[in-house]
């Protein structure tokens, strides 16, 4: 995977993308400003790549983030790259359009870069993002992803995105995409937590051989939000040997976390609201880590996932039964 000096790659539909990217997902409890916030500190310091949602409720507030480095001359809209995604609730395919075009007027953007099905199991439409009946269990929708994914196709030839992929499928849910009869365009990417204590390594390989990038979140472990994530697990930026290599290096233990994925042939995603840490965060693309440090930072993989989502279990199309 060949980086430009822009620090960018390209994709399987010839379409380029930063390989460090903001992510903007935050808590409920903090302020939807705060997203504006990060979101203008980050492309001030030089990330082009804003990773947003339609689930994260802020999209309003990074769109104006976006607008307003544009209209101070900062960047042009063609320097940016944003990221949205298709919600669980929008899978049938009579519904792809319309909440993309939701998206777009929060952003008050003509087009993005990048749409991606946010998740592989399909929630009953409606006004609740996540819909519970009486007993407290989630509500599923029957749909064929491949319907969904061919409405993502027409959204693409409509010119209202650039480019197409998905997010937290397993090798089996990506094989049914790319096995599709009359498949149009393959996925470009397919984004999941990856760490070094979740390397994902066989998912890895299995992208690359078919063309398509793994695009990494949760890449300095995660926002250890409950009742989402085990409160007890280990925090990836505590580890003794990425600590070590940081001191190696003179770097912080994220900014190791962050250059071994794009060492190998990854997008990282890192998520910040600290302009300190955002600011630090970019500064990976002037050291390089050694063979040795690689190889250290694999043995770390513990297959330690911290966000499983135990409430989704029983939906269908649940991504993280599967080995990878």
């Amino acid at each position: 995977m060949a980086l430009s000096k822009s620090h960018r790659v390209t994709m399987n539909d010839g379409n380029t993308i930063p390989v460090l990217g903001l992510g903007t997902y935050a808590p409920r409890s903090v302020p939807k400003s705060e997203g504006e916030m990060a979101t203008k500190v980050a492309i001030e310091v030089g990330f082009r790549h804003i990773d947003g949602a339609f689930l994260y409720e802020n999209e309003k507030e990074v769109g104006q983030a976006i607008r307003a480095k544009i209209a101070d001359g900062t960047v042009t809209r063609k320097d940016i790259f944003y990221t949205g995604k298709l919600w669980n609730t929008y899978h049938r395919p009579e519904l792809v359009r319309p909440a993309l075009e939701e998206t777009l007027k929060n952003l008050q953007l003509d087009y993005i870069d990048l749409y991606i099905i946010h998740c592989p199991m399909s929630f009953k439409p409606g006004k609740d993002m996540i819909p519970f009946d009486e007993n407290q269990k989630v509500i599923s929708d029957s749909v064929d992803l491949r319907d969904t994914w061919e409405a993502m196709e027409k959204c693409k030839d409509a010119g209202l995105v650039k480019s197409i992929g998905v997010s937290n499928f397993n090798r089996r849910q990506l094989e049914m995409i790319l096995n599709k009869p009359g498949l149009k365009y393959k996925p470009v990417c397919n984004q999941v937590e990856c760490h070094p204590y979740l390397n994902q390594s066989k998912l890895l390989e299995f992208c690359k051989s078919n063309d398509i990038i793994l695009v990494a979140y949760s890449s300095l472990g995660t926002h250890r939000e409950a009742p989402w994530v085990d409160q007890n697990s280990p925090i990836v930026l505590e580890d003794p040997v990425l600590g070590a290599i940081a001191k190696k290096h003179n770097r912080t233990p994220a900014q190791v976390a962050i250059r071994y994925q794009i060492q190998r042939g990854l997008v990282v995603l890192a998520k910040s609201f600290t302009e300190k840490r955002i600011k630090e965060n970019f500064q990976v693309f002037d050291f390089q880590l050694t063979p040795e440090d690689m190889k250290a930072i694999d043995g770390l993989n513990k297959n330690l996932r911290y966000l499983i989502f135990k409430q989704f279990q029983d939906i269908p199309n649940y991504p993280f039964n599967d080995e990878y």
